[in-house]
């Protein structure tokens, strides 16, 4: 529904009631001249100025892949244009995006979507100890699981106890999907062995062997090039017809810092480069897809994830459509992973807000199966506990919210179809630049997608500096007394190519270099004024200072220098903070900030941007300001190493 639709209740006892009826219908004129008051009463816009031609902009917000997302959709679109077509528009936009199950498969791979089913909970396993391995497996099926992904070799269970952790795990009834990296051929070869012990016939066998090779280089620099992948699809054609061979993984490109456009254009890379291998060894075109599964992360921010699935559908049809496949072929399996990016060390407990999120946007986006990585996986090895959490994060989205009963819910929205389209128009430009980079692999070797990451984390590194990207627990509303969760360690991913981040990693790292100090280090806020003055601008200062592990003590009210000076010299500490309005601060700062210098501060800050800074005052900290570099020149000044 568009946001100018009106209400009407046909199913109501009175039929043709209109309960918007009695209202005049807002004009997006007039929705603007409600923004402009917002924006004028925050002080977006300076009193004084001129009116700009469209407030609205001021609400936009920029992508990492440089697209606009705008405040406001659909009307904004009519009225922009002046024809007024938006039910002729909205036909366009449906036409475009298919139906579900057809060409193009924006709306998804299947007709009737997860409706009948529910998408597969696929959750991933790779305790190093089998028996430790199959107790959490069994658990997992017990609990709803229909698949597992299993971690083997580098960083995960050795290949020859895959037996071991299958124990009791029956073949024909649960699909199996193996990530091995370099030793997929042995692992493959180890479940292909299970299964004939199981007697389990080779139609019946489900999941993916889970070569891939580009996948190795990206993630290790090592270039194992197409054997393997060529030997077990042709194996899987040839015999076992419910088996995939090949992950074309994407994990790497996200983990490495990358925007949803670089994730999905070396996707398509990849996928292209899998099909040029498979069909010059003489498979046909149609089962060469047929063997290929996709595999992306799934973030907090739920529209981009929606959107990201949705257009990676879209243009990895196009690529199949031009390399001849029919139109059934040309569908794309999709495997959703919960980022391991965003998740944070410090209260690992609000991950599983933000793998319910993800996983909600995972399901509504299409993914045919979805992997929500346990809450403390960032800390090590999961336990019985956050593995039953994160199977119950999907039961709770499919059974108790139904979410899986809407065959593409997303469909028909101005926001989602618009970034939908904006966001495969800047994966096919990536995937232009990589194949006229003579392909992915050639890519990898010359630096020229690390560069191109390396570049976007960044851009997304100082967004997290400065907390225009927040990180709840972290960055925003830390909690300084929160007890570290401990868990076995986990064994070293594989490494050696692409660099693996975590958004929260630079504020982690402050918050342990306080935590190691014998007592936690503090700073004091020199509050000026009444309570109600200073309140607003010591909360964020507080805020900001504990993102970093340090404690913040306050004055308290105070009418004078003199009063905060016997407040100070309760809590002495060379790091302080003034706190008040800008009227007080043209009245007191100055007089107040050299007070502390002489009586021992080594660095004095003032919450908020006034437009004259006192002499003794050493630098601001307001929103917007990079609140790492603040936190990095504290610790120095507190001796925090």
């Amino acid at each position: 529904m568009a946001p100018s639709d009106r209400l009407s209740t046909t199913s109501s006892p009175r039929p043709g009631l209109s309960l918007g009826g009695e209202f005049p219908e807002p004009t997006h004129r007039q929705w603007l001249e409600q923004v402009e008051k917002v924006l004028r009463r925050t002080g977006r816009i300076a009193e004084g100025d001129p009116a700009p031609e469209d407030p609205a902009e001021l609400l936009a917000t920029r992508t990492y892949d440089d697209l606009t997302v705008r405040p406001l959709y659909s009307a904004t679109r009519d009225e922009a244009t002046g024809d007024g077509a938006a039910e002729d528009r909205a036909s366009e936009d449906a036409s475009a995006s298919g139906l579900p199950g057809f060409a193009p498969f924006v709306r998804g791979s299947r007709p009737q979507g997860s409706v009948a089913e529910g998408w597969d909970v696929r959750q991933s396993h790779g305790n190093p100890d089998a028996a430790t391995a199959n107790r959490q497996i069994l658990a997992d099926l017990n609990g709803g699981v229909g698949s597992l992904l299993l971690r083997l070799g580098e960083g995960g269970l050795a290949v020859d106890s895959l037996a071991d952790a299958l124990h009791g795990v029956h073949l024909d009834m649960i699909g199996v999907v193996l990530d091995a990296g370099e030793q997929a051929p042995s692992a493959a070869a180890a479940l292909l062995a299970i299964a004939a012990e199981q007697d389990v016939a080779p139609s019946a066998l489900r999941g993916n062997l889970g070569a891939d090779p580009l996948g190795v280089q990206a993630r290790t620099g090592r270039d194992i090039g197409p054997g393997q992948a060529v030997e077990l699809a042709k194996r899987c054609a040839d015999g076992h017809p419910g088996l995939r061979a090949i992950t074309v993984d994407a994990l790497p490109y996200h983990d490495a810092g990358g925007s949803d456009g670089e994730e999905l254009g070396a996707s398509l890379a990849a996928g292209v480069t899998y099909l040029r291998w498979l069909t010059e060894a003489g498979l046909d075109v149609d089962t060469a897809c047929g063997l290929l599964e996709f595999r992306y992360a799934a973030t907090a921010d739920q529209f981009l994830t929606i959107a990201k699935l949705r257009a990676a559908r879209r243009v990895w049809e196009q690529v199949a459509r031009r390399c001849g496949a029919s139109p059934a072929a040309r569908a794309q399996p999709q495997h959703a992973v919960t980022s391991s990016a965003m998740l944070t060390r410090r209260d690992p407990w609000v991950n599983m807000l933000r793998a319910t999120i993800a996983t909600f946007a995972a399901g509504v986006g299409g993914a045919q199966a979805v992997t929500v990585q346990p809450f403390d996986a960032a800390i090590g090895s999961p336990d019985e506990f956050s593995q039953r959490v994160a199977r119950n994060t999907q039961a709770l989205l499919l059974d108790e919210s139904h979410l899986a009963q809407v065959i593409d819910p997303a469909g028909g929205s101005w926001y989602v179809e618009t970034l939908t389209d904006e966001l495969a128009n800047a994966a096919w430009a990536w995937f232009q630049e990589i194949e006229g980079a003579s392909g992915l692999p050639d890519a990898l070797r010359s630096g020229v997608v690390a560069e191109r990451l390396a570049a976007t984390w960044e851009r997304r590194k100082a967004a997290v500096a400065d907390r225009s990207d927040p990180i709840t627990g972290v960055s925003e509303f830390p909690n300084l007394t929160e007890q570290p969760l401990r868990r076995e360690p986990a064994p070293e991913p594989p490494s050696g190519g692409l660099p693996r981040v975590r958004y929260a990693e630079e504020f982690e790292a402050l918050r342990d270099a306080a935590d190691a100090q014998q007592q936690r280090p503090e700073v004091f806020l020199a509050t000026l004024g009444p309570l109600a003055t200073y309140t607003a601008r010591a909360s964020f200062a507080r805020n900001l200072f504990a993102a970093g592990g340090l404690e913040s003590t306050e004055a308290g009210p105070t009418e004078s220098t003199s009063d905060v000076l016997a407040a100070y010299a309760e809590h002495p500490t060379p790091v302080v903070c003034l706190c008040s309005a800008d009227k007080v601060y043209a009245e007191r700062a100055a007089e107040t900030a050299e007070a502390l210098k002489e009586a021992g501060a080594k660095r004095v800050l003032l919450a908020g941007k006034p437009s004259q800074r006192p002499d003794d005052v050493d630098g601001h900290v307001f929103a917007g300001c990079d609140a790492i570099q603040v936190l990095r020149a504290a610790h120095r000044t507190l001796g925090v190493e």
